[in-house]
């Protein structure tokens, strides 16, 4: 079925390519140029250049680098119109004439003055998305139609293609695959990603780039890949900012806000943003053992409370040298009600029911060092940067029972966690085709947990002891890359070797305070890796293209698969990490078409993964109470994975757009299970689930007025298997509406989600118990969200790179 997969989509590829009747003369000339802005003489960065025909019609068309440059190729033989224009800007048009003897034509220096209009706008925002397929990465612009969609970047995840957020947990996975990792400006954050992404609002994306086979240059963690938003920068002299607040309610109340202002002069950009988000979130289910007649429902209440401050400083030395410095801190307070059920139906007098109150607080401390040196203006630099990050944690839960022989108890955890990043990173450009990129890393990571409970244990007299555990851990990566890239004509490639030694030390101190003894569990895993890449693109056209690449990469444990210490607690249930825990590996394949439509673009790709050492959950059977079930994590032997995509934007008419995706993951997994047998002994199962899941998602937008548009987005998700459950198929339909007014300054956008009620995980299983459940949260949402943008002046470009974003465009004009 794969190779029959493979050979369909190539097949339509290439039928829909030899539909091109695009301009049938010789395609062989090429123009450069480098824009400036006329009153502060600085290059202006992503200019739009377009070159049409003398009919108008658009031919091919390319953008300014950080240095104003521009080179377009494959311009065809004749006279042209090439139009060099920029929002804010007057736009300047120039007539060419390609010819045998006339091939390559240099612009020279084209001067842009400034329009009298649009001077004290922060930020441009397009009015709708658009998907752009680089060489390593899918880019999502996010234009004004998204922003409708939700008023954080949690809720607009869901309308990208291949990304979901699990609306109960707030976690979010790629690919069907979890084991992803999200970044803000190419860097990553040690706040919880799902804190994270309710933080920043949509209003302040620019663009989410969905990175799902990272080159060497990336550090190798996540299976599915890498998640990068990208926020909008101001870049304009003078005194600018933004404001945002946003409201959505269901059956809680959510709230968050947000402001960033910068102030710049020729040497200093000084820059601070705060976020705050105070929520509540309520969710409820229940699981039936249907052979046993036992019925347990859940009730949980969450209310949390965060706020994330950003200070930092650019200071230009001059056009060489920049340093900057920033830092993060993060405050985070909240708590959680559990209330859970257990009714046993063929003898209610064995029924019980707990209470499990929960306080957490947790600061975060992120401090960031960056220094440039440009070696020359043709992108030849070396960077220097050193980020140190800090997670202190505290959590306190009281666990109370009722009708029940258990005895309440409390739990304390304190959580200590430091890591330390530096990076040394050199670009040479060693001609106008070929690129070399080399750096090394050093990465630091320690974590301290510390876990006290009153009665955890019983003793030899069936008395209820209490104990403390600390457990110890320790990582510490040293790796280096090298990444060379070349363009040859219609092909280009780029090759990366990046090689790691890592060494884990941890450990486990178990001590009884009534007897004051102390167990210690110690465990190492220190191992060297090379992690290869590869991508190949080649562009017959200015409407197709074609990509392969290949790397590998590396699922490492998280903290808490591998702590001892349990993650959460029900009677029926509890979640335990495994200290001896290895890393995954993952060698995964992917190939890609890229089609330029004359009203938007479509992409079509498959992937393919060989998966090591596999990293699965199981489920266990408590010894000490056979009525509950022990979750941990286990690896497996070698497993595969494969899948399919399809996702375009697309412009019917001017008043309405759509971005629609596909994609189908088929994946085998393996795990552990125990289950009881006919004479009722626990026995063990090796189990094999094979998983075919499919997604299809479709956002409209439509334009009334300038001013005024409406949304629609719909998703269905197919039945989806895992080791424990069947989840049955879900269904959801959102609304929304955006309108600006004081001069574009201000926006006001509202968001009606699942319209229908129809978003809820109805699942069911047989493992080890014949069970059904349902659960539900907060699905149907009215979200509010309003935004000003203050300030004014005039823009200035510079010159700066921000690591991990240093891509080319895989082909095409958009």
């Amino acid at each position: 079925m794969k190779k029959l997969l493979t050979i369909a989509l190539l097949l339509v590829a290439f039928s829909i390519q030899a539909q091109d009747n695009t301009n049938d003369s010789p395609k062989i000339g090429t123009i450069t140029g480098t824009v400036l802005d006329v009153t502060l003489d600085q290059p202006l960065p992503y200019v739009n250049v377009i070159v049409k025909d003398t009919n108008n019609k658009l031919i091919t068309g390319g953008i300014t680098n950080n240095d104003g440059q521009f080179e377009v190729k494959q311009i065809p033989e004749g006279t042209n119109i090439v139009t060099i224009e920029y929002l804010g800007f007057l736009p300047q048009n120039k007539t060419i004439v390609i010819s045998n003897d006339n091939k390559i034509i240099d612009l020279g220096t084209i001067n842009l003055e400034e329009a009298a209009t649009n001077l004290d706008e922060v930020t441009i925002v397009a009015e709708t998305s658009t998907i752009q397929q680089k060489v390593d990465r899918k880019v999502i612009t996010i234009g004004k139609d998204l922003q409708t969609a939700g008023a954080t970047a949690s809720e607009i995840m869901n309308n990208l293609p291949s990304v979901s957020v699990d609306q109960q947990t707030g976690s979010i996975s790629l690919r069907g695959n979890q084991n992803v990792r999200v970044m803000v400006d190419g860097k990553l954050s040690n706040i919880p990603a799902e804190q994270l992404l309710k933080q920043i609002p949509s209003s302040s994306i620019k663009s989410i780039e969905l990175i799902t086979n990272p080159s060497a240059k990336y550090n190798p963690e996540g299976m599915s890949g890498l998640i990068n938003i990208v926020l909008h920068k101001n870049t304009k002299i003078g005194f600018n900012g933004n404001i945002n607040i946003g409201l959505s309610h269901d059956i809680e109340a959510k709230f968050n806000s947000s402001i960033d202002a910068n102030y710049r002069n020729g040497k200093f950009n000084v820059y601070g943003s705060y976020n705050n988000s105070v929520t509540k979130n309520f969710n409820f289910g229940e699981i039936n053992r249907i052979e046993q007649d036992i019925q347990q429902k859940f009730e949980i209440l969450n209310n949390n409370k965060s706020h994330l401050f950003k200070v930092g400083v650019d200071y230009y030395l001059d056009e060489k040298n920049t340093i900057s410095v920033f830092t993060n801190q993060n405050l985070f307070d909240g708590w959680v009600n559990v209330n859970s059920g257990i009714n046993y139906l063929a003898n209610p007098s064995l029924n019980e029911s707990q209470f499990t109150r929960n306080d957490n607080d947790n600061d975060s401390e992120q401090y960031n060092f960056n220094y440039k040196h440009d070696i020359n203006d043709e992108g030849h630099s070396i960077e220097l940067e050193v980020d140190h990050d800090t997670y202190n944690g505290f959590g306190y839960t009281k666990n109370t029972f009722f009708s029940s022989q258990r005895p309440n108890f409390i739990e304390d955890t304190d959580t200590d966690r430091q890591s330390t990043t530096i990076n040394l990173d050199y670009s040479n450009p060693l001609s106008e085709t070929a690129k070399l990129e080399v750096g090394l890393q050093a990465r630091l990571f320690n974590t301290n947990i510390f876990y006290q409970s009153d009665a955890r244990e019983t003793n030899q007299l069936g008395q209820y002891i209490p104990t403390t555990t600390t457990f110890d851990y320790t990582r510490d990566i040293y790796s280096a890359y090298a990444t060379y890239g070349k363009t040859l004509d219609k092909w280009s490639y780029q090759l990366g070797l990046r090689a790691e030694t890592v060494n884990v030390d941890s450990e486990a101190y178990k001590k009884d305070l009534a007897s004051n003894e102390q167990t210690n569990i110690p465990f190492e895993n220190d191992y060297f890796r090379l992690y290869p890449s590869g991508f190949l693109t080649y562009t017959p056209s200015e409407k197709n293209a074609y990509q392969f690449n290949y790397s590998r990469r590396v699922d490492r444990p998280g903290i808490n698969q591998v702590n001892p210490l349990p993650e959460w607690n029900t009677p029926l249930i509890s979640q335990f990490g495994n200290q001896a825990l290895r890393p995954q590996f993952t060698n995964s394949f992917e190939t890609n078409y890229t089609r330029q439509l004359e009203k938007g673009s479509i992409t079509a790709g498959v992937f393919y993964r060989i998966i090591e050492d596999e990293i699965q959950q199981a489920i266990l059977i408590d010894r000490t109470d056979t009525n509950r079930l022990i979750f941990t994590d286990l690896n497996f032997d070698n497993s595969t994975a494969y899948g399919i995509e399809l996702s375009s934007n697309y412009r019917p008419t001017k008043w309405w757009s759509l971005n629609a995706s596909f994609d189908l993951f088929s994946q085998t997994q393996k795990s552990l299970a125990e289950s009881f047998d006919t004479n009722q002994n626990i026995v063990l199962n090796t189990v094999k689930i094979d998983n075919v899941v499919w997604n299809v998602r479709a956002f409209n937008n439509f334009k009334v007025t300038k001013d005024l548009s409406f949304s629609a987005f719909g998703m269905y998700s197919g039945k989806n298997k895992n080791i424990q459950f069947e989840m049955n198929d879900m269904l959801m339909v959102n609304l929304g509406m955006r309108y600006s007014f004081l001069q574009n300054k201000a926006s006001f956008s509202l968001s009606y989600n699942d319209i229908f009620d129809t978003m809820y995980a109805q699942f069911e299983g047989d493992r080890p118990y014949a069970q059904v459940g349902r659960f539900n949260w907060e699905s149907q949402q009215i979200s509010g969200r309003l935004a000003y943008r203050f300030g004014g002046g005039n823009y200035k470009a510079k010159a700066r790179k921000q690591r991990d974003d240093d891509t080319k465009s895989g082909g095409g004009f958009m």
